[in-house]
């Protein structure tokens, strides 16, 4: 008796909010689009319902799991990454990471890796 208690409780959650996402949706829908295109019409609440599985359909998946990061793809980079040697997982960091500004400890201020060696050069001369 619990448990189907538990259930129609997770149901009744579910619909409802389903149903407040798709009036969301609705109310979104009809305050920008028409104002933002012309000849965009309004929408009712079932066709909110019907945007809302379109966009699961299309950005989503199937599966359950939707979204654009996998957490199968994390293990296979993951495995991936464990199998390089260490001067090839060097060479992707320089790669990945050659240009990104990094903070310099002695000196405290940001400077890019490119440029790197001409401003320790110039440094010295002066």
């Amino acid at each position: 008796m619990l448990m189907k208690f538990r259930v129609l409780k997770i149901m009744v959650l579910a619909v409802a909010g389903i149903s407040a996402l798709s009036w969301v949706v609705m109310m979104l829908w009809n305050w920008l689009m028409p104002a933002l295109f012309v000849g965009v019409r309004s929408i009712d609440f079932l066709q909110a319902l019907g945007l809302l599985v379109l966009s699961k359909i299309l950005f989503g998946g199937m599966r359950g799991h939707g979204g654009w990061h996998k957490h199968h793809d994390h293990h296979c980079h993951h495995r991936r990454w464990e199998k390089l040697t260490p001067e090839e997982r060097e060479k992707f960091k320089h790669g990945l990471f050659g240009r990104r500004k990094h903070r310099d400890g002695a000196h405290g201020h940001v400077q890019d890796n490119k440029y790197s060696n001409k401003h320790d050069s110039n440094q010295e001369q002066v």
